[in-house]
């Protein structure tokens, strides 16, 4: 992650400030694993921003670095000077932080006091006068070598990189809607307003590619491998780990050849009656390694998981909403039947046949359910839907218990604690989003929630 970092300056103020800021602000940057981008020596004086002239010529700076920035931090150690700031981002297109020095008592007089905190305002006013979306946070002053700081950065660079990864996003619908959930209906247009590509593909495309692959190719090998390491094939029946090897080598190729961010794949019933697979296993090593894939072409919440999984670092699941846990109404059971990231497990798993196919379809015929327990913390949940050519979603935070859940529940649970649930239930409910949540670890809601709405257009449905 690579922010850009301009350094305002007024002239009338003590300009020692300056010297100090970057030194402060490029320790957070490094605190926070940020690398910056600041402009070269000598173009401007004291390399800030002033001038209606020093702000073009940072703009020329930023120009030849397009691209290789994903945001750009304007540091206020004191006022700051509007006109240079202007011209300086007059053609930046990627989120903008807001950093502004407090004063402090006792050094007052006009030797050592910055007026950033006025500063701040009257730029914030400039950047709405120029249609210019920015962040800021609380406190609305903070020193950068604060902890306050750190932790704005840490979530102001998350941000970022939900934007920068989300901003040309391309998900791969494989396969007719799951037949029967209409609850999973999205909107191509919708998602098309948001610079959302779908791209849909026929199943029985996948089912002649993986007949024609032999059992030694090399990618299927690797394939095998990879299932290894993070499922166990001890007790499924000969050749099921062979098939869905050849279902990973396959969607992979997809993925790779079409550039893909992230899938939904029509999970049952062909996949089970042709092969005896189910892809949960296939598409828990695609989460870990940041392609969004979910089953029963749930489109919607495939987007929901990259946004998550992006400002994370980490792999996303999908889940179902799906039980309450006895009488404790801020707890619920989430469910599903075994897709999920290493990032969400405790560690590998066990492959299973889902009980729920093997009742319709006949025994052993699902085989690559990776069935594990699931790891408890902080984690952060979103669904998504479309509707009236609008991309809506909802985000929270809660934690995933050490709760049991008797053994005989089917597949992998997890109880979610969270503050308000049946409030939270009745407005998901009303609000017509799915039955499904996609969930990573960590506290990751705030930045989300500022790239969703502020940088990338979506539509916040509040609790």
């Amino acid at each position: 992650m690579k922010l850009a970092l301009l350094v305002a300056n007024r002239g009338f103020f003590p300009s020692s400030v300056i010297e100090s800021a970057y030194s402060e602000m490029l320790a957070a940057f490094k605190k926070v694993g940020v690398e910056a981008l600041c402009i070269d020596d000598g173009i401007t004086k004291y390399n800030a921003v002033e001038t209606t002239q020093e702000g073009m010529a940072y703009a020329k700076f930023l120009e030849a670095h397009h691209g290789e920035y994903d945001g750009l931090v304007i540091c206020l150690p004191n006022f700051g000077d509007e006109n240079g700031i202007k011209a300086a981002i007059a053609d930046v297109n990627v989120p903008i932080l807001l950093q502004a020095y407090p004063d402090e008592i006792g050094k007052m007089d006009f030797a050592h006091r910055r007026d950033a905190f006025c500063g701040k305002l009257a730029l914030g006013s400039v950047l709405a006068q120029m249609g210019k979306k920015y962040t800021t946070y609380t406190p609305f002053v903070v020193h950068p070598s604060s902890e306050e700081f750190h932790e704005q950065l840490s979530t102001f660079a998350a941000t970022c990189r939900v934007v920068a990864g989300m901003k040309k996003m391309r998900v791969g619908c494989i396969g007719a809607r799951t037949t029967a959930f209409k609850s999973v209906r999205f909107d191509e247009f919708a998602l098309e307003n948001v610079g959302i590509d779908v791209e849909t593909y026929d199943l029985s495309t996948f089912v002649q590619a993986m007949q024609q692959l032999d059992d030694n190719d090399s990618a299927v090998l690797e394939w095998k491998k990879n299932l290894a390491d993070v499922v166990c094939f001890a007790n499924a029946p000969e050749g099921r780990e062979l098939a869905v090897a050849k279902l990973g080598v396959v969607v992979s190729r997809l993925i790779e050849e079409n550039q893909l961010d992230a899938i939904a794949i029509r999970c049952w019933s062909e996949l089970q009656t042709t092969f005896g697979i189910s892809p949960c296993s296939v598409m828990g090593i695609l989460n870990q390694n940041g392609v969004a894939a979910v089953c029963e072409t749930d489109v919607a919440n495939a987007i929901a998981m990259k946004g998550l999984s992006l400002a994370a670092g980490k792999g996303a699941g999908c889940l179902d909403l799906n039980n309450n846990y006895g009488e404790e109404l801020d707890k619920c059971i989430l469910f599903h039947c075994g897709p999920l990231p290493m990032d969400l497990m405790t560690g590998p798993g066990h492959v299973e046949s889902h009980k729920m196919l093997d009742k319709s379809y006949g025994p052993d015929c699902s085989w690559g359910l990776n069935v594990g327990k699931m790891k408890t913390g902080a984690v952060t949940y979103s669904g998504m839907r479309t509707e009236n050519g609008k991309l809506q979603f909802f985000v929270d935070e809660g934690c995933i218990t050490d709760d049991p859940v008797e053994k005989e529940f089917f597949g992998v649970p997890g109880v979610l604690q969270t503050e308000n649930l049946q409030n939270k239930l009745h407005t998901i409910g009303m609000a017509g989003f799915h039955h499904h949540a996609a969930i990573v670890c960590g506290n990751v809601a705030q930045a989300v929630t500022e790239a969703f709405t502020k940088y990338l257009g979506y539509q916040h449905i509040g609790f």
